[in-house]
């Protein structure tokens, strides 16, 4: 059967006589996984079972297979009873599966609303489930298990657990967290997990081929490395690898997995906010190493609302994808979309497409999916299914909008599915060409719903000699058809222009630039790419086109094209049809332009993958694809180049890498494919050296924290001595700042002090100061005789000890009781003149309030940390009211102070400094707009907002537990 399968795809039999037990699928063989499913498809038909989805992944050789297959013929009972079973039967469940108790779901009129307010993905979220918690989000379809329904409430409890799981390990706002998870609830909730934590997500594709797993690990280290990823949350079945990028990668401090992640959701979480990062979207490289595009949620929610305008989405929408959920059109366009929209998500793994095409479209007809969405190759395979392996009865009549995009779209690709499935129930008009890019999030252009496929014939020679598209005549053989993908989205804008950056009229082809409320702000750490990016406020897509109509036509991507004597070639026509040629593995064909320096214009070269090792076999396949570039091309190409299977490089999403290809043929002259497992050793080996670095590292960081608490025992004692029998408060204070000087001199930590001019010195003699309340200008604010008290947020053990060595004179810190009563701390704070306030007794807690601010009128300089005890987490936290109750009562005016760098050096939770460096910053004083708790709150809120941004940590704010929310569970 295998070696059938090899002569129908390769036009020839092995050169080694046949497949044996141990032959490798992919390079021996030569079946990628389009023809190793086929492969399997085969198998279950001839043997009458049904293999589990594991063997189209994990199958290598055909012993892997004949093993799965032995188990599949003890185990199934379909089998047994010698008939196949419709694969449709594994999706059918009632629409009570779907639809929730309020009638919400397929065949409903009822539009709950949409959160139109909503600025971020989390407020879009957050919406649903406060209105409809139980309303169902998702219908996850996993092979052989339980079709899986997750609510709107369930994947916010459950992302909110992930999130709070993740700060507990460490994560901060701002770090970055890659996830490299299969399609599944876990994805969905730490995805959103990552979000609500206030980190970055960067989703990364898991290893599929084990033929390219060396660049597959040389690609993600370059993202991993790029991004500076401090975790990495994957999948049980890739744990090996990431601990492979863990000792490859400086920045990744964790692997983890999804049930490590769960803690119970109280207390503080952040709120990002429109501008912040959304997510990074690496782009997939076809054209070069792989980008982080930066998308806020600004970006991502305004591109929701423009394609779901276009799209004239409402609540009776249902979607069905098997999109990978790393990549754009997956991410935003098959599950963001929905999410915001409120229409149900009926989503499968990538996989099962690509086993089973036909659970796409059964998925369809079972829940009735009015939108889809899949690149051009989704569908040339659907109408390559064999008609035999179709289900007699399958209903498309629900499908209004079928989405074509990711790649370039071939019109007569399009027109055979059209007629494949027109007896099915599938409208020609549903089938939608759309152009996007991750650059603008995913979408940029979308035609009027429901008008079909619309292409122009336009003069070959015109367009390859003076760069137009002028319509083709009747009957021109010779027509390039170019498809439309309509017009910009709503509140977004395309132009054409020349190499100059000047616009050019309609129908003149030129590069296709845009702007709106998508696009991004550049490249995450890239500024030299970023750079490219932007011409005069508007973004280069990086692909060449025309205008018509006001419509957009793709020709081609810039890097791609061919110019040989002036004239201009696009690569894509050549590919397709030397990809028939037979021994030819279709789609692995690579077209590209190589410079010539002696002639002074570009080489035409073309890689073919083939199986083939007869020479008159090889010499035929050269001769065909010679004839097709005459065709084509009006000439020969130079070079044609036969490779083994793989050699043609692609992206994760399957495109083409043609400039790496090139790049990498030029540069060994050969394209050798080394067997997975050469490959794993390789990739050990360079492991160990990053490996062995980062111990010296650890073992250098070991030594630091030692040395600092040497450091700190060889003063300590001394200077707690003295302080403990000094009875001059002042002379206290002055000793212990000296040894805090000392001391974090020693440590070589460096401590920047910015803005003393703001603390009035005692009995100052300044007799005025403007107030920099957000309030003066509706109150006028309290004299305060230059009374100060300072305020100053608090994460770790070291600012105590900060403050005394950046403040130039005594101040009364403010600490809880408890530490009174420790024999050297308490004795120590006490006589440096610290105010120790009760927390729990709440007669005692008032009473200490109430000598605070009595201190606070006879101009006692307080110093409070007013968000109390310091966590492990980075963050801002609510200030407590005590010190701006004292502030407003006595008239002080309250100066903020902001410390940076301290929870790095010293993190709760951790007893070993690292090396570090700390600023603290002294801003303007605020003086109180009033002496009631409303003036104490504003007052609170301005000094909190002081020293926010100061501090390098973005504010949090408690929640409540989320049991409250009525939310069922998936």
């Amino acid at each position: 059967m295998i070696d059938a399968l090899v002569r129908d795809i390769h036009a020839a039999p092995l050169a080694t006589g046949g497949a044996t037990p141990d032959s490798r699928l992919e390079a021996d063989l030569g079946l990628d996984s389009i023809a190793k499913a086929e492969l399997l498809l085969r198998v279950e038909q001839a043997f009458g079972v049904k293999l589990p989805l594991e063997t189209f992944a994990g199958s290598t050789t055909p012993a892997d297979i004949m093993r799965a297959l032995q188990h599949a013929g003890a185990s199934d009972t379909r089998a047994e009873a010698g008939g196949r079973t419709s694969d449709s039967d594994a999706l059918r469940v009632s629409s009570e599966h779907y639809v929730d108790g309020d009638g919400y779901g397929t065949g409903t009129s009822q539009d709950p609303g949409l959160p139109h307010d909503a600025r971020t993905l989390v407020d879009a979220l957050r919406w649903h489930v406060d209105r409809h918690a139980q309303r169902v989000h998702s219908v996850i379809l996993r092979e052989d298990l339980p079709v899986q329904t997750l609510s709107y409430g369930a994947l916010y409890r459950n992302a909110m657990r992930s999130a709070f799981g993740l700060r507990a390990l460490g994560v901060d706002p701002g770090d970055t967290v890659a996830l490299m998870l299969p399609t599944g609830s876990d994805y969905f909730s730490s995805f959103l997990g990552v979000m609500l934590c206030g980190a970055i997500p960067v989703p990364l594709y898991p290893p599929a081929q084990a033929a390219q797993i060396a660049e597959h690990f040389q690609r993600h280290a370059k993202i991993l490395e790029n991004a500076q990823v401090t975790t990495l949350i994957v999948d049980a079945r890739v744990v090996t690898f990431g601990q492979l990028l863990h000792a490859s990668v400086p920045s990744l401090r964790r692997i983890v997995k999804p049930a490590q992640m769960s803690a119970p959701a109280v207390g503080e979480i952040y709120r990002p906010r429109p501008d912040d990062v959304a997510f990074l979207q690496y782009t997939s490289g076809s054209t070069g190493d792989p980008k982080g595009v930066v998308l806020s949620h600004a970006n991502v929610i305004a591109n929701l609302r423009a394609m779901g305008e276009a799209a004239h989405v409402d609540g009776n929408d249902v979607l069905v994808s098997w999109l990978p959920l790393y990549h754009d059109m997956g991410l935003i366009g098959a599950w963001f979309a929905p999410l915001y929209w409120g229409f149900p998500l009926v989503v499968m793994s990538p996989l099962t497409f690509l086993a089973r095409p036909l659970r796409w479209l059964e998925a369809i007809q079972t829940y009735r999916g009015t939108i889809t969405a899949a690149p051009n190759f989704a569908y040339e395979r659907c109408v390559r299914i064999p008609p035999d392996s179709q289900p007699a009865a399958l209903n498309l009549t629900s499908l209004r909008l079928a989405f074509n995009g990711a790649e370039p779209v071939h019109a007569e690709t399009m027109r055979r599915f059209a007629a494949r499935f027109a007896a099915d129930g599938l409208d020609a008009h549903a089938l939608t060409p759309v152009y996007g890019l991750a650059e603008n999030a995913v979408g940029l252009a979308f035609p009027e719903p429901g008008r079909g496929l619309t292409t122009e014939r336009i003069c070959r020679d015109r367009f390859a000699d003076a760069h137009q598209a002028v319509p083709a005549a009747a009957g021109d053989a010779d027509a390039l058809e170019v498809v439309s993908c309509g017009r910009a989205l709503p509140g977004h804008q395309i132009r054409i222009v020349d190499d100059d950056g000047a616009s050019l009229p309609p129908r003149h082809i030129g590069k296709i630039e845009f702007r709106g409320p998508s696009a991004t702000r550049g490249y995450y750490r890239n500024p030299a790419q970023s750079g490219k990016l932007f011409d005069d406020g508007w973004l280069d897509t990086g692909d060449i086109g025309f205008l018509a109509e006001n419509e957009i036509y793709v020709t081609g991507r810039a890097k791609d094209m061919i110019i040989r004597a002036g004239r201009h070639f696009y690569p894509y026509e050549l590919e397709t049809q030397a990809g028939r040629v037979p021994g030819v593995r279709n789609g692995c064909v690579a077209v590209c332009g190589a410079q010539d320096p002696v002639a002074g214009t570009e080489r035409l070269v073309v890689f073919a993958e083939t199986r083939a090792h007869d020479t008159a076999v090889r010499e035929r396949i050269r001769m065909a694809i010679q004839t097709a570039a005459v065709t084509l091309f009006g000439g020969p190409a130079e070079e044609i180049v036969l490779l083994p299977p793989h050699g043609v490089l692609k992206t994760s999403s399957g495109k083409i890498r043609r400039n790496a290809t090139l790049a990498r043929w030029q540069h060994t002259g050969e394209m050798p494919q080394q067997p997975g497992w050469r490959q794993r050793i390789e990739i050990v080996a360079r492991t160990l050296g990053p490996a062995a670095r980062r111990g010296v590292r650890r073992a250098a960081m070991v030594a630091y924290g030692l040395y600092c608490w040497a450091l700190f025992a060889a003063i300590a004692p001394g200077v707690w001595t003295v302080v403990a029998l000094q009875r001059d408060r002042r002379h206290s204070w002055a000793l212990a700042a000296r040894a805090s000087r000392l001391f974090i001199a020693l440590a070589g930590i460096r401590l920047d002090v910015r803005g003393l001019e703001h603390l009035d010195p005692p009995q100052s003699s300044v007799t005025s100061r403007p107030s920099t309340s957000e309030h003066s200008e509706h109150a006028a604010p309290l004299s305060t005789d230059h009374r100060q008290i300072a305020v100053v947020n608090h994460s770790s053990y070291l600012d105590g000890l900060v403050m005394l060595a950046a403040l130039p004179y005594p101040m009364s810190m403010v600490a809880k009781r408890e530490l009174a009563g420790q024999f050297f701390a308490g004795r120590f704070l006490s006589r440096i003149g610290t105010r120790f306030v009760e927390r729990f007794d709440t007669r005692r807690s008032l009473d200490d309030q109430t000598t605070l601010m009595q201190c606070a009128a006879a101009n006692e300089r307080l110093l409070f940390f007013p968000e109390g005890t310091f966590v492990r987490a980075a963050g801002l936290r609510a200030f407590h009211l005590g010190a701006f109750v004292a502030a407003c009562t006595a008239r002080c005016a309250v100066v903020p102070i902001a410390i940076a760098g301290t929870r790095a050096i010293l993190r709760d939770g951790t007893w070993l400094p690292t090396r570090g460096a700390i600023t603290v910053t002294v801003m303007p004083a605020l003086e109180p707009p009033g002496t009631d708790l409303h003036s104490a709150a504003a007052l609170r809120d301005a000094a909190r907002n002081a020293i926010a941004p100061a501090t390098g940590e973005p504010c949090v704010d408690a929640v409540a537990p989320l049991e409250p929310l009525h939310t069922a569970a998936p």
